[in-house]
């Protein structure tokens, strides 16, 4: 699968027009492309908006005999625009900026002929004029076109591209009324980098764009074509709370190994139950025998002893109570009680050891905990061993606590060496005793070495990640996603050699967790993640599912560590896939790709996609909480609910009673 957001400039257009719809219908608008690339790109736009399209030419000036430096630019009407600093720095002379001025002034004029073919240029005074072009980089030649087409004496003009650096668009937005940039990957390599289909845009092309934008009649809803919404209506499944059937889900699972299960929050309760539904369908009728979360390893261990009836806990609350971290309502929720709860009763019944379900978690930041997870478990089987343990780790103690932050900051000043080299030392020996501690006690032994052993993985890879986190947060980030993975599939091959056959698992992350990066502005941004390299290991023996909501409440903090708040979820943006799912006008639905057919090829188009995650920032929900997203190739099905409520705390706090009031009220329809 290709990691770039949008298929061709035509799907870009697409893309940028959801973005631009508060412009649709309105008199005083004129798209412009930037021939060649921008052309295409802006046909759609102007073709969505039912606006007039036309061309404004601009030629880079390069430096002679290295052209591809820009030292300037010259747009439509004569304008000429010159970076001062590349002329400074190369001595570049007035006339040498002349010479290049006239013999791309001459290509320009060439191009406005046999683009426009005698039509004027349109009149400019007092209009909305929205600049587009395919990407940018330096932004030089977007300069030239803005600082020419002021001459025209517009009322207001945009910038809209599909993708290009921060930088740029934070520039540009100093110099015109407003920018829209679909995405701004980082590290920003080259503009084509964001298309699969990046050939060149002919003269011909451009000419045949503008003659049809000229005559052709914009689409609108009543064509005789398929709207996106009906492509979707004909396609949806039934679901009921957010489960369908069991038809439904055993046909889409088919022989996966791994099915991962996502949420579009950390705090929808219609999520969690549907999820622990479909999951409890799966360990009962297709075999599966494992829950993997995005939950911290030795929280996550506590509620598999108990479910497994080897805890000293006496119920499901008081097993959950290992998850004291912020935030405490990811898992300790009147969902996730309800499931252990049942998963305990369960494996009660089932008489095999081998044969009861298990509770694991995947994450990486119980770095302290897991330390101490280690140091017990060798007191316990060999004492020595165990002082060793404690001598080794001992290089921690002043490095924080639970969270581990204060040693990734020591760590990235060059501190912490010692600890990394005691810590692989450690590992290493339990690695080497491992299979002579499991022989002692069976199969227990062998549940309990594989604890301890996975523990010593969380305090080697928790280490570098919190080091990572002051060094960037791709590294971070794709650090975590592959020691889950990694994770996931130490599980798997410790309950397989139990078993004596492949083990099935139920993950249970985030959407943006579980929905494959490679699909998504995260790719882009060089990020990758679970769902990808789930893919990646094992093709053909996994399935995602991921869940979308329109509105409704929501369990969140306004900042890291802040207290639990029940808060309200505005309505998707324009432009979004929620928004789309939406005008379906069906409260939930199920929409599988598998089988691709015409609901996959239209949702393969880039859209907007909200994710919350336990923060909800409401007033810059833009920028916090929406990603581009290519739905389709995201996740093997998707499963819409368009209201939902906030998750159930088991503590509940004041502000989580109270709850908050929508924006509409008292006026709520």
């Amino acid at each position: 699968m290709s990691d770039r957001v949008f298929r061709d400039r035509q799907d870009a257009g697409r893309t940028l027009a959801r973005l631009l719809d508060h412009y649709r219908g309105r008199p005083d608008v004129v798209v412009l492309g930037l021939p060649r690339g921008g052309v295409p790109v802006a046909y759609e736009v102007a073709r969505a908006l039912e606006a007039p399209l036309d061309v404004f030419v601009v030629r880079k000036l390069g430096v002679p005999g290295r052209e591809e430096l820009a030292m300037g630019a010259i747009a439509s009407g004569g304008v000429v625009v010159v970076n001062d600093d590349v002329v400074r720095g190369l001595g570049i002379t007035p006339d040498v900026i002349q010479r290049v001025a006239e013999e791309e002034g001459r290509e320009l004029l060439r191009r406005e002929q046999a683009y426009r073919e005698g039509r004027p240029m349109p009149d400019l005074t007092g209009k909305t004029v929205i600049l587009v072009d395919d990407g940018l980089a330096t932004g030089a030649s977007m300069h030239a076109a803005i600082t020419a087409l002021r001459d025209y004496q517009p009322a207001r003009i945009v910038v809209a591209v599909p993708a290009a650096p921060k930088s740029t668009c934070q520039e540009l937005e100093a110099v015109v009324d407003e920018v829209v940039c679909a995405t701004t990957p980082s590290p920003f390599l080259a503009v084509g980098a964001s298309y699969w289909d990046f050939g060149q845009t002919t003269d011909e092309e451009v000419r045949d764009l503008l003659r049809a934008a000229a005559t052709s009649v914009p689409a609108r809803t009543d064509d005789r074509t398929l709207s996106d919404t009906d492509v979707i209506r004909s396609a949806a499944i039934p679901t009921e709370s957010g489960v369908p059937s069991d038809e439904a889900l055993f046909d889409l699972v088919g022989d996966a190994e791994f099915v991962l299960i996502g949420e579009a929050s950390h705090g929808t309760a219609d999520f969690y139950a549907a999820r622990a539904a479909m999951t409890r369908r799966l360990i009962e009728e297709k075999g599966f025998c494992a829950v993997a979360a995005e939950a911290d390893w030795p929280d996550a261990y506590r509620v598999n002893r108990y479910v497994r009836g080897r805890g000293d806990d006496a119920d499901a609350e008081e097993a959950l109570r290992g998850f004291q971290r912020f935030p405490t309502w990811m898992w300790r929720n009147a969902a996730v009680l309800e499931f252990v709860g049942w998963l305990r009763e369960r494996n009660d019944r089932v008489g095999d050891e081998r044969r009861k379900a298990g509770f694991y978690g995947l994450d990486l930041y119980s770095l302290h905990s897991s330390i101490d997870e280690v140091i017990t478990y060798l007191d316990r089987v060999d004492p020595a061993a165990g002082r060793r343990a404690r001598e080794r780790y001992s290089c921690f103690d002043h490095y924080g606590t639970d969270d581990g932050q204060t040693y990734g900051l020591a760590a990235a000043m060059g501190a912490g060496e010692t600890c990394e080299q005691e810590v692989v030392e450690q590992l290493t020996e339990l690695q080497r005793m491992a299979p002579e501690y499991a022989r002692r006690d069976g199969l227990l032994a062998e549940d309990e070495v594989f604890y301890a052993e996975q523990n010593a993985l969380v305090v080697r890879n928790s280490a570098e990640y919190y080091r990572s986190m002051f060094n960037g947060r791709a590294l971070s980030w794709n650090l975590r996603d592959r020691h889950m993975v990694d994770t996931l599939d130490a599980v798997q091959a410790h309950l397989s050699g139990q078993l004596g056959e492949p083990a099935k698992i139920v993950v249970w992350e985030h959407n943006s967790h579980l929905g494959d990066a490679r699909a998504t502005e995260m790719g882009a941004r060089g990020e990758l993640n679970v769902g990808q390299l789930v893919r990646e290991r094992h093709p053909d023996r996994c399935r995602n599912l991921g869940f979308t909501t329109y509105t409704g409440t929501v369990t969140a903090a306004d900042d890291w560590g802040g207290e639990a708040q029940r808060k309200w979820v505005r309505p998707a943006l324009p432009g979004s896939v929620e928004e789309l799912f939406h005008q379906v006008g069906q409260k939930e639905f199920m929409l599988p790709f598998v089988r691709g057919g015409r609901v996959a090829e239209r949702l393969r188009a880039a859209h907007l996609e909200r994710a919350i995650g336990v923060i909800y920032r409401p007033d810059t929900e833009r920028q916090s909480h929406y990603f581009q997203a290519r739905v389709a190739d995201q996740f093997d099905a998707v499963i819409h609910i368009d209201d939902t409520r906030a998750l159930e705390p088991l503590e509940r706090t004041g502000l989580w009673e109270t709850g908050e009031v929508p924006e509409t009220y008292p006026f709520a329809v």
